[in-house]
């Protein structure tokens, strides 16, 4: 209940300006944030398979982070996932009982940190790190995705921002540890894996 109080307290009336805002702004454009909200990550995804494949014709090191970048986001969901069962907050459209888009998770499927804003993070600076054009692209989806989460009414502001933090910090040292991985990415191209790690 303090945790709760405190939660409330810290950003609960942005949370409530932020969704009161949806029952004033276009239907389209609500169902495009929850749309995003819901099934963006999937972009993360296509851009971490576009790294790698560009990354087949770039130095060794370059190919291992890019080959390394899921498990950097994998990793980052995990230390994401830790903090929530750790802090237990509640979601803020069960303790506010505000209308939002989305349904409300249920009672025990914390809140704190956003794992949304976790995974798209770390995502976002696997891809700066390994490719800045698609870096250009991940960054501001990133955000948006935190964002959206807020928007929905899934997550307090804090939540987004703490997730986007997590993402962020695990993914940048683990993605530059990956350019350790060259060696290994050099053995494969000289094996019959050279096709997924080296262009023609």
């Amino acid at each position: 209940m303090l945790l709760a109080s405190a939660a409330t307290s810290l950003d609960g009336g942005l949370y409530t300006w932020i969704t009161g805002l949806t029952e004033r702004t276009p239907a389209t454009l609500d169902t495009a944030v929850r749309v995003w909200s819901d099934f963006g990550l999937g972009l993360f995804a296509l851009l971490m398979l576009a790294a790698w494949w560009r990354s087949r014709s770039s130095a060794p090191a370059r190919a291992a982070m890019a080959l390394c970048a899921p498990l950097v986001v994998v990793a980052a969901y995990a230390v994401n996932d830790v903090l929530k069962i750790a802090v237990h907050e509640q979601r803020p459209c069960q303790t506010l009982h505000t209308v939002t888009l989305e349904s409300c998770p249920p009672l025990g499927d914390w809140s704190f940190p956003s794992n949304h804003a976790a995974i798209a993070a770390a995502a976002a600076v696997a891809l700066v790190l390994t490719d800045r054009r698609l870096g250009a692209i991940a960054i501001p989806a990133a955000l948006l995705m935190a964002a959206s989460r807020v928007w929905i009414g899934v997550h307090y502001p804090h939540d987004a921002l703490t997730g986007l933090a997590t993402g962020a910090l695990v993914g940048w040292p683990l993605t530059v540890a990956a350019r350790r991985c060259a060696p290994a990415v050099e053995r494969l191209r000289d094996s019959r894996l050279r096709p997924l790690v080296a262009a023609r």
